[in-house]
């Protein structure tokens, strides 16, 4: 396989826990020395700009997507490797989705679990095979996991979806799982 690409969704916003910026960095720092490219939402601010700037910092290649009404909102971040404009979300998940291998998601609010529901219903549904890695920085997506098995509890997934989740607690075992996966 050529080089390894991974879509990281996560917020505009760095949130209220120093750690996840922190752990945001890291990915960052590990996607490049790993030679992985970041495919992720194009933005310069919150977890979106911590995880870009570490990626490019340390001398990785950086692949962005952004619609054009988030141009302004969310800072384009025009000094990626590539930098994409899309006319609307749509277009902007589907690209960022098309362009890589893995998927990883960082603490985030709405637009991350969008994405992350979207991602999880078509692997589901057999459309891909690419894995999925939460990265649950001081237990912030339990009550994701839970409500996941809630689902599956109350018989309206079977248990396997959650073999389609990965499900790392640092940036380090997350970089240690997504390089299994393509070893």
């Amino acid at each position: 396989m050529s080089q390894v690409s991974v879509c990281v969704y996560c917020g505009s916003r760095t949130g209220n826990n120093a750690n996840y910026e922190s752990q945001a960095i890291e990915l960052g720092k590990f996607l490049a020395k790993n030679n992985w490219r970041l495919v992720y939402g194009a933005g310069d601010i919150g977890l979106m700009g911590a995880v870009a700037n570490a990626t490019q910092a340390a001398g990785g290649e950086t692949f962005g997507v952004i619609p054009t009404h988030l141009l302004k909102r969310e800072v384009g971040k025009t000094d990626l490797t590539r930098f994409v404009v899309t006319e609307n979300m749509h277009e902007r998940k589907k690209v960022m989705f098309m362009n890589c291998d893995a998927v990883v998601v960082l603490p985030g609010g709405a637009g991350s679990l969008d994405e992350f529901f979207e991602v999880l219903t078509w692997r589901q549904l057999g459309l891909h095979d690419k894995p999925i890695y939460l990265l649950n920085v001081d237990g912030y997506w339990e009550p994701l996991l839970g409500l996941i098995d809630h689902v599956i509890a109350q018989g309206f997934a079977d248990s396997d979806i959650r073999d389609c989740l990965g499900v790392a607690s640092s940036a380090t075992d997350l970089a240690d799982q997504i390089a299994r996966a393509f070893s």
